[in-house]
């Protein structure tokens, strides 16, 4: 990838006494795979890939568009992912976050960004390339939502880091959503 290029990403950041948590736990249940780094914890709403980097502002400005609700998040499902990607995932996603997704992927298909087809599956990733597949409960890990990230995906000789690129508040609570934008 070139300097001029960019793996881009808007997602969720876990707060980091969250991530404290849930590494915790993580670490307790001898999780076969690689484990995340607590600051890379997050939830992905849009994976855009390598993009130009003279998107920047019009992404920066589309976010700061975007005017979506902040809600309650519980993650307390344990899934397998794809080719061992073992995650957290909310048995029942708040509606709010549904309509963050889906009002993201709107606004990005309007500047020509077209994303992955699949339905959106929000999930928090805990291990890479675990070769077991779990499934079942675990502990409620919540925290409120306020706010969403774009962030860049960077290599480094410790393996990948996340740093944020900006960050766009929620509306506060109180108010509800009612339809998922199309």
């Amino acid at each position: 990838m070139s300097e001029s290029t960019l793996r881009l990403f808007f997602a969720l950041p876990c707060p980091r006494e969250q991530a404290a948590a849930i590494c915790r736990w993580r670490d307790e249940q001898a999780l076969q795979g690689r484990p995340v780094p607590p600051q890379n914890l997050h939830l992905t709403l849009a994976f855009l890939g390598a993009q130009p980097a003279d998107c920047l502002a019009g992404l920066q400005r589309l976010a700061a568009d975007l005017d979506c609700p902040a809600f309650e998040l519980t993650l307390d499902r344990l899934i397998t992912l794809g080719k061992g990607f073992i995650c957290l995932q909310p048995s029942a996603p708040p509606p709010a976050l549904d309509y963050l997704a889906a009002a993201l992927r709107a606004q990005l298909a309007t500047l020509g960004l077209v994303l992955d087809s699949r339905p959106f599956l929000p999930h928090l990733t805990l291990t890479r390339h675990g070769h077991e597949r779990v499934h079942g409960h675990s502990p409620a890990f919540g925290w409120t939502v306020d706010r969403f990230v774009l962030f860049v995906s960077e290599t480094t000789a410790q393996g990948a880091r996340y740093r944020e690129l900006g960050s766009w508040p929620l509306r506060a609570s109180g108010t509800t959503v009612t339809a998922v934008p199309d």
